[in-house]
């Protein structure tokens, strides 16, 4: 096949997939009209928002005459408090009879006299007005105004704050994110009542217009890196934002990656000191996971519980970690490359045990493997979206399954049943790493099982630049290990105690190679840096 031809087949399967895309897929776009403003005329105002809102049940309006002016009330079912609709809005607005005497006279009031509610906004188009009716205010649209008066008097039910099911500690807060996304802001801002936290409130989604929030510390924060997250999130080119991990392929540099910059978290107390060193949160209302940017890769391998025990407790633990997470992904792969293409490097009583298992079993030592694990995952995955009350099943199952009926049968030999147990344990220690350790150590059995240590060798190499090539705004996944710092250590494998970690201010953008800029939103340093100097900065 000649280049001509070959050009032509790319264009012509490039054109009928353009057709396809067209044909099946919809651009991301919002049916509210961005500039259409209100009028002055309120039954007018009442048809569009009936038309635009496709008359649904859940909006609720109630006309009424105030001082001889025509008022709706509006609200969406289930989001207001119907006890501070009543209070805080009904009762002072029946006491204005004979008041006013003009729209303008009623505006007036709300602006300056009326303390009808905390939050108070005034709106001027439909897109904002949906906003707001969606968000659980109530809104006052009048008679020759054509301006709508919006009172946050939110009522909606949510779960209650409880424990982090994903993030447990022995020592610490027990406090969890919920899912409304003012109430997380609340638990962020107990915990640092500094006036340079910042709450930025933004919208995602053409359709749903989910609220999201930036949290950030103004004086430790990178002014490039607030502007090109705060870019990224305004220009998603999405229609429905349901949950934090929609955003996140949209601001890591390779989504693709097996490990991400971006970490998520449940505690309020993890994502304040995130925070605090010079990183971005991102909240998302309607889920309790927010996003830290950037993550580096060792912190997966930290928990709260490491800086409330002692240091020597801590550091066994890191590296107790670290042990599970190498043994997850490569133990597999290299019992099956050992097995099948090294067996010199088995001792003889084991090696006889070893041939002797494989001798009874009709599949070769790969494929037993892939499928013993296969099975293992798919247990898993039935445990996990059964009920409570019957997922214990699953274990008793998976116990006589694998550990008893599939050795005596023949099917499976001892040996991978004790390797198969040892992988399934370790991959619980670093939960945040499930994901990726699941498809890598089927890949390094496949690399194993195929080419031997030399296939595990080069998968590991292909890993580590697969790991040193993720970066968020300019600073590695890898950092501080690569480029190395012995003074940056302290706080990695092993930990220092806080005698020692107290003493100088840590900022995400001074570790080794990070290439985020350094001006903050408020042109200052801190305190600390300017104590301790540029060069003991660059330390951390």
């Amino acid at each position: 096949m000649n280049r001509r031809t070959q050009t032509g087949w790319k264009q012509r399967l490039k054109q009928y997939l353009n057709h396809y895309r067209r044909e099946s897929y919809i651009s991301p776009g919002s049916d509210i009209p961005k500039d259409d403003r209100l009028k002055t005329s309120l039954s007018e105002n009442m048809i569009n928002l009936r038309q635009q809102f496709s008359n649904s049940s859940d909006l609720l309006n109630r006309e009424i005459q105030i001082c001889g002016l025509k008022v709706q009330l509006l609200a969406c079912e289930g989001m207001v408090s119907l006890q501070s609709f009543s209070e805080l809005l009904a009762e002072p607005l029946n006491s204005l009879e004979g008041k006013m005497n003009s729209p303008t006279e009623l505006l007036s009031w709300f602006r300056e006299q009326a303390v009808l509610a905390l939050d108070q906004k005034e709106v001027y188009t439909y897109s904002q007005l949906f906003q707001f009716l969606t968000s659980g205010f109530a809104v006052v649209l009048a008679e020759g105004l054509d301006i709508g008066i919006c009172f946050g008097l939110q009522g909606f039910n949510f779960r209650s704050i409880s424990e982090p099911s994903a993030e447990v500690n022995v020592r610490g807060s027990r406090e969890g994110f919920v899912e409304p996304v003012r109430i997380n802001m609340t638990m962020i801002r107990r915990r640092i009542k500094s006036p340079k936290l910042k709450f930025e409130m933004m919208t995602a989604g053409s359709q749903s217009r989910t609220d999201i929030c930036l949290v950030y510390m103004t004086d430790r924060v990178s002014e490039d890196f607030v502007n090109q997250t705060r870019l990224r999130l305004q220009q998603l080119p999405m229609d429905i934002v349901l949950e934090s991990s929609y955003l996140q392929p949209f601001l890591e540099k390779k989504p693709y990656s097996f490990f991400s910059g971006i970490g998520t978290t449940e505690r309020p107390d993890t994502l304040c000191a995130k925070v605090a060193e010079g990183r971005i949160a991102v909240l998302v209302d309607g889920t309790p996971f927010a996003l830290i940017l950037p993550y580096l890769f060792h912190e997966n391998f930290q928990t709260v519980d490491d800086y409330t025990h002692r240091p020597v407790y801590a550091a066994f633990a890191r590296l107790l970690k670290y042990l599970s997470f190498y043994m997850t992904i490569l133990l597999p792969g290299l019992y099956a490359a050992i097995a099948v293409h090294h067996l010199e490097l088995l001792p003889h009583a084991l090696l006889r045990r070893v041939m002797a298992a494989e001798a009874s079993t009709p599949f070769p030592l790969m494929f037993e493997a892939l499928i013993i694990q296969l099975i293992y995952e798919l247990m898993r995955e039935a445990g996990l979206r059964l009920p409570r009350p019957v997922g214990h099943a699953i274990g008793i199952v998976g116990a006589l399954v694998i550990g008893d009926a599939a050795v005596s049968a023949g099917l499976i030999g001892s040996p991978m049943v004790l390797i198969v147990a040892l992988t399934a344990i370790t991959s619980f220690v670093v939960p945040s790493l499930y994901d990726s350790v699941t498809v890598l150590k089927f890949l390094f059995i496949l690399a194993g099982g195929f080419f031997g240590l030399f296939g595990v060798t080069l998968g590991m190499s292909a890993l580590l630049l697969n790991l040193c090539s993720v970066s968020v705004g300019g600073v590695p996944a890898t950092a501080p290990a690569t480029p190395f710092n012995p003074y940056s250590l302290r706080d990695m494998f092993m930990r220092a105690g806080w005698r020692f970690l107290g003493k100088n201010i840590f900022h995400i953008e001074d570790v080794p190679g990070s290439q985020m800029g350094d001006k903050r939103l408020h042109g200052q340093e801190d305190s600390g840096k300017e104590e301790t100097g540029k060069d003991d900065s660059n330390k951390n």
